[in-house]
């Protein structure tokens, strides 16, 4: 597909603020399935300067200062990609030790994988729940990885909320409902309480809908020895695949983040936010 992303996020502040640096996260990457045809980056203020680079978990990011005092921050991206078709199942799973879960990663690969492990304390229901999903299936990997975001999308509500981190993984748990971030930091936590790598990717999603609604999107990616990182969509029930477009990929949804910085004052703020993908 050819794909024409306009994403727009505008802060309002109830008075005059200083802008501290921006960390700015809308480009993807290009990858053997994605090519970024253009991209066009619009901030009002005008910054004081702006550099470009990649993240210390490789994630392109525009960094950004200011000067003065303002009433609002306008980012404007607009960008053309093309996407490949391809088979999300198309690799092995190498060495054949990883092909049955449980599992435990070899030495090397857990010191590198350390950040994508490090599992926050959750309820017995939630651990059950992972169990549950584990007992009925074959215990392959990655059936059980398919069949665990198959679970969560049939057993939860998926509801838009703009703002906000994650829920706690044990309130979405026990609300049963949540945003695809709060589906996407549970499904995290849950995987690596059982001893999988697991991060938190944001990005956009262009469904196959008569009349799509979009908004950023969120979404798992696990670690699989042979494959790499693998994605999985729980607000959707399916694995990550072309429709799927990545902007950044982190350990924690902090990094993941399209606009990242702080303000210098005591004003109150509301965002605002567009999103149009068109194919083109």
């Amino acid at each position: 597909m050819r794909l024409k992303i306009v994403h727009a996020s505008v802060y309002e502040f109830s008075s005059e603020v200083f802008l501290e640096p921006h960390q700015l996260r809308f480009k993807p990457k290009n990858t053997p399935n994605l090519n970024v045809e253009s991209y066009n980056l619009q901030i009002s203020p005008t910054p004081e300067g702006i550099s470009e680079s990649t993240d210390i978990e490789n994630n392109f990011f525009h960094f950004c200062w200011f000067e003065g005092m303002h009433h609002k921050l306008s980012v404007h991206s607009e960008l053309v990609v093309n996407t490949k078709a391809y088979n999300p199942f198309d690799f092995i799973i190498y060495p054949n030790e990883y092909f049955r879960f449980p599992f435990e990663y070899s030495g090397k690969l857990k010191a590198l994988l350390y950040p994508s492990l490090l599992a926050e304390q959750i309820d017995h229901a939630l651990k059950d729940y992972g169990q549950s999903v584990l007992r009925a299936s074959t215990s392959a990997t990655v059936d059980f990885l398919i069949a665990l975001t198959k679970q969560i999308h049939e057993d939860f509500t998926v509801h838009i909320r703009e703002e906000g981190s994650p829920l706690e993984p044990d309130e979405t748990f026990s609300l049963r409902r949540g945003s695809c971030r709060d589906l996407t930091w549970m499904q995290i936590q849950l995987l690596r309480q059982m001893g999988m790598a697991a991060r938190f990717v944001s990005g956009y999603f262009y469904p196959a809908a008569e009349e799509p609604q979009f908004e950023l999107h969120a979404w798992v990616e696990v670690y699989i020895p042979g494959a790499g990182w693998i994605g999985f969509d729980p607000s959707h029930g399916i694995m990550a695949g072309n429709a799927h477009i990545t902007i950044a990929s982190s350990a924690h949804y902090e990094n993941a983040m399209t606009i990242a910085g702080t303000i210098r004052g005591s004003a109150t703020s509301k965002l605002h936010t567009e999103l149009a993908i068109d194919k083109i």
